[in-house]
């Protein structure tokens, strides 16, 4: 009785990312984390040849060991995809507001390289996804992550040619996105190994160029490098393709203080720059701040299906005001199926979790949780897929449910939700009727999310035929 009164009395919080849509870009720098916790606040040309990607001896170890294996590895003071047969062709954009697009795009490409070479579309990724925008009114990487953790794509470029305003229906996905990580603020070592080992980072920066004709203060045209030190928030993406660590800061337009500067993939064609690439100072004031990297691409049978209810993926968070939680999704199968993996998003670094699977979920939400099928810790922040150690058959028709717990240094919101608010062009289309989600303090109280939070859980599972 004491537990219940504790557990009715700890209201929950609501922490909503809040991201503003200007031109093309990915505005990174307007994710606003509202942390409250008294109540819910509205808070190609050539083919690259091909070339062997840097490895870490193999050994019999687990998959956290040879992550912080991975972490600990040096790697070069210079790096450049173009001499290891991993820079995709520059792509244009043209006059839409589709750089994320390109970004996102150029990024997926780069982390298949070089033993399998793709053309995804950018059209499809714009005018396919969950959110209903046209392209002209710019994107984010919520957008990005949302279209392809819902397996709504990638598919093909020539399935889908960029640039005529139309999307043909049908089209499935040639790849299938697992996992995502998103890179911590400023993280150089960070990024150069997600580069290194994984593929492009998409970031972003702010330009006031517009096109590949254009002029900066901020860009030397000679030496293709760009230089920003201003304090204008971020409102154009790019693909970071490579390194130098000793480029010259005498090669920018303004001396940034230091030597050093990544090599960046833009979307402007092959007219700008060195055949699309540049040059980005370490000192820029925005490259770096926030990251991801495409670190999970599977083929698309490697899951039968999938079940979600959070197709515009992560758009806030929710908790109770400390860093532990729980939060659950009830499915019912469409056939006779084998529960395989979870998917879920690690709000922060260092975030524990355990998963669960209940089958014959009951009908009044008291989920009552056994023992964990599986657990572990991500380092980073970002989208994971789970693999369960013990598969769960269902029958058609039955009702089952998916929960995890999760434990997030420092957060007061480790729940990630998809959340509905009228007054966010994002927000508009979140769909509360596909879902039926939940979240508890203790794991043994749930609340119904959609019904009092106006949010749906961002929680997947996948599952074979049996």
């Amino acid at each position: 009785m004491k537990l219940k009164y504790k557990w009715i009395c700890r209201l929950i919080s609501v922490c909503v990312l809040s991201v503003t849509l200007t031109g093309c870009t990915v505005p990174w720098a307007a994710l606003d984390m509202q942390q409250t916790t008294e109540s819910a606040e509205t808070r190609k040309e050539t083919e690259p040849e091909s070339k062997e990607l840097p490895s870490v001896p193999e050994t019999e170890e687990t998959e956290e060991t040879t992550r912080t294996r991975v972490n600990a590895v040096a790697v070069p003071s210079k790096y450049d995809y173009r001499e290891h047969g991993r820079c995709p062709a520059a792509g244009s954009q043209g006059e839409l507001g589709t750089c994320w697009a390109f970004a996102t795009m150029i990024a997926l490409e780069s982390s298949l390289l070089p033993q399998e070479s793709f053309d995804f579309s950018e059209d499809h990724i714009s005018l396919r996804n969950s959110f209903g925008m046209s392209q002209d009114m710019g994107g984010d990487y919520t957008m990005s992550m949302a279209y392809l953790l819902a397996w709504q794509g990638p598919v093909l470029e020539e399935d889908d040619p960029y640039g005529d305003g139309e999307s043909p229906d049908g089209l499935e996905p040639v790849k299938h996105v697992q996992e995502i990580q998103l890179l911590d603020n400023k993280d150089y070592a960070g990024i150069k190994r997600a580069v290194y080992f994984h593929g492009g980072v998409q970031t972003s920066l702010f330009t006031a160029l517009e096109d590949e004709s254009s002029q900066s203060e901020y860009y030397n045209e000679d030496t293709y490098s760009y230089y920003y030190t201003g304090n204008q928030i971020s409102n154009h993406d790019i693909v970071i393709v490579g390194w130098d660590d000793s480029y010259s800061r005498e090669n920018f337009n303004q001396d940034p203080g230091m030597d050093g500067a990544f090599l960046c993939m833009n979307s402007w064609g092959t007219e700008f720059g060195d055949g699309g690439l540049f040059y980005v100072s370490y000192a820029d004031t925005n490259i770096g701040i926030h990251s991801l990297a495409y670190t999970g691409i599977d083929s698309p049978d490697n899951y039968e299906n999938i079940y979600q209810a959070d197709l515009c993926g992560w758009l806030g968070q929710l908790g109770y005001g400390d860093e532990e939680a729980y939060f659950a999704n009830v499915y019912r199968a469409r056939s006779d199926e084998r529960i395989e993996a979870a998917g879920f998003y690690a709000t922060g670094a260092d975030t524990e979790y355990e998963v669960y699977v209940l089958g014959g979920a009951p009908e009044n939400g008291k989920l009552v949780l056994d023992e964990p099928v599986a657990s572990g810790r991500f380092e980073q922040a970002g989208y994971y897929t789970v693999d369960l150690k013990r598969p769960v058959d269902v029958k058609a028709g039955e009702r089952f449910a998916m929960a995890v717990r999760i434990r997030t240094p420092e957060a007061v919101h480790p729940v990630a939700i998809e959340y509905q608010d009228g007054s966010s062009e994002i927000m508009t289309q979140v769909d509360l009727s596909d879902g039926e989600g939940y979240i508890s303090a203790d794991g043994r109280n749930w609340a119904n999310t959609e019904k009092e939070q106006d949010s749906n859980i961002c929680l997947k599972a996948y599952t074979s035929a049996r």
